[in-house]
């Protein structure tokens, strides 16, 4: 059976329709383009509303079985952007290196990168990565922390995802 992978876009406007859902449809393009295991995508695009995040992740971790949840949108300091609060009140750890990370990157680029607020954390069997809602700043962040995601899903017990090595390398260490 392939693994189940969550995307969740969280925007206030293209869940109402106001424009297209390019950023979830970013964040899935990468994701076929670099793991080489096949997988099942559970795709959905939410308001920026704390209680719908928080009920989505749940669902997407707990009964949907996704050992991967990847969120885009709501990472900003807006009044409206909730979504690492969404994300440390489902969690049972935090990985704050992701969105230390991820903001260093991000720096490369723009100097708002450090009003951005991404981070990561495990519910149960289920890594949890909050993206930003930008397409290119999508690609950006995810290229800089995906190396590590395969090997925190091993240690966590999450399903065995392979990448395919000409585009992306995971990083495992060696056994011994």
């Amino acid at each position: 059976m392939s693994p189940k992978i969550g995307v969740l876009n969280i925007s206030d406007r293209a869940s109402a329709g106001v424009y297209a859902d390019t950023p979830g449809q970013a964040c899935l393009a990468l994701l076929r383009e670099w793991l080489a295991t096949p997988f099942e995508p559970d795709y959905k695009i939410i308001p920026d509303e704390r209680d719908v995040i928080e009920t989505e992740l749940r669902r997407m971790a707990d009964e949907a079985g996704c050992g991967l949840v990847i969120t885009t949108g709501g990472t900003g300091p807006a009044p409206r952007d909730v979504t690492p609060e969404a994300t440390a009140a489902v969690c049972d750890k935090m990985l704050p290196g992701f969105g230390e990370l991820m903001r260093a990157t991000s720096l490369k680029y723009v100097p708002t990168a450090i009003l951005s607020r991404q981070t990561a954390g495990i519910r149960g069997r289920t890594l949890i990565v909050n993206l930003p809602g930008r397409p290119k700043a999508i690609r950006e962040n995810l290229e800089a922390v995906f190396p590590a995601i395969p090997y925190c899903l091993d240690l966590i017990g999450g399903p065995r995802l392979e990448t395919n090595p000409t585009v992306m390398r995971a990083f495992r260490p060696a056994a011994g």
